[in-house]
């Protein structure tokens, strides 16, 4: 069969991408495997063998670890990203970091098409799912899922060997690590251990590193049930580790540095981000729109916060900047200040004229 020119497959090594790799190879398409390092525990080699296996032209293995955090970890973080105020977007936010490495060893390749997988019959391909890890994963830096297989059914609770990012919280440690993360920007840029002095500046080590310490003490963990795009409902587990610590850090020094009605429709944009991100609309008109509004909010967004990791949770502890809108005497109950009791008389007045015309209608037509 003469062949019907190259696609560039993204591949994993799992059943999904195995299965469309030797169905593209069956319909007469020459493919070139394309494996993503974006921090997933994988042995590539082997998933470099089983590629050329199962019948790939090429295989390229590129590691985009780095820049997978810097532009689009980084960017999430500063939009406090959360899909339906639960779900962090970790799969959703490497999608399009892959897409783009792809984009361009399809270009460099000559290379037609692109693809990616899908699930189908399984050819006799070894599959990593197992009786004894009946379910599918999808693990990178930010986070890694769980779903299908017994977790289809969201009345099934999690079995306790399904977690591997994050320890137990019932037996972390009994005394928590207290963090100083320093952000410019809205950007993370220094974390240090205040216990042992352990200190990371560099974007992937400092993501690395929270991920080792949150993980540690069982931070991150959440079995939501989200809407998908095309209109299902399914059951996800995820565990995102540095990616808490972040959202929580930085939501604490955002609110010290932001003007009130600037984060007003900051927050908005975030909640249109996470949906964009979500649906696959990164490389859209619009959320480039939106990611270059909300770092143009961030460019006061700086200081450290400490932070405490304890038994499955993130408490704050104390925060400091130079770009503080904090007025500790303008808020003081012991110093005056600029603030006159007296201010707020004309307040109360002007605010309460539209409920005193809505309570003043009501009785009219209570009393009719």
């Amino acid at each position: 069969m003469s062949s019907k020119g190259s696609g560039v497959l993204a591949y994993s090594g799992g059943l999904d991408t195995s299965c469309i790799l030797v169905w593209l190879k069956e319909q007469g398409y020459d493919v070139i495997a394309y494996l993503a390092n974006i921090g997933q525990k994988e042995d590539f080699e082997e998933a470099r063998k089983k590629a050329l296996k199962l019948g790939a032209k090429k295989v390229f293995i590129e590691d985009v670890s780095k820049e997978f955090v810097e532009e689009f970890i980084w960017p999430a973080i500063q939009s406090s990203a959360l899909y339906e105020d639960r779900y962090l977007l970790g799969t959703s936010l490497a999608r399009p970091c892959i897409a783009r490495k792809q984009v361009e060893i399809a270009q460099r390749e000559g290379a037609k098409y692109v693809s990616h997988g899908a699930t189908g019959k399984q050819h006799g391909i070894p599959i990593p799912v197992t009786p004894k890890n009946p379910w599918s994963m999808d693990e990178n830096l930010m986070h890694i899922s769980y779903e299908a297989g017994i977790l289809e059914n969201p009345k099934n609770q999690a079995p306790p060997g399904l977690y591997t990012k994050t320890q137990d919280p019932t037996k972390a440690p009994n005394s928590p690590d207290i963090l100083e993360i320093e952000f410019k920007k809205g950007v993370p840029v220094k974390v240090t251990n205040v216990k042992d002095g352990t200190t990371h500046r560099t974007s992937l080590e400092l993501f690395t590193y929270l991920n080792e310490v949150a993980g540690k003490h069982g931070v991150g963990r959440i079995d939501i049930v989200e809407n998908r795009f095309i209109g299902m409902k399914s059951r996800g587990i995820y565990e995102t580790p540095a990616g808490t610590v972040l959202y929580h850090a930085h939501l604490d020094i955002e609110a010290f540095t932001m003007d009130r009605e600037v984060r007003k429709i900051k927050q908005g944009l975030g909640l249109k981000f996470a949906e964009l991100v979500y649906t696959g609309f990164w490389h859209s008109p619009e959320c480039e729109f939106v990611r270059h509004c909300i770092a143009k909010s961030q460019e006061r967004v700086e200081g450290r916060v400490q932070v405490s990791v304890f038994k499955g949770q993130v408490y704050i502890l104390s925060r400091e900047s130079p770009l503080s809108l904090y007025n500790e005497e303008l808020v003081s109950m012991n110093v005056q200040g600029d603030y006159e009791p007296i201010d707020a008389t004309g307040f109360i007045n002007i605010n309460s004229l539209r409920l005193k015309e809505y309570h003043r209608l009501q009785s009219k037509v209570t009393a009719k």
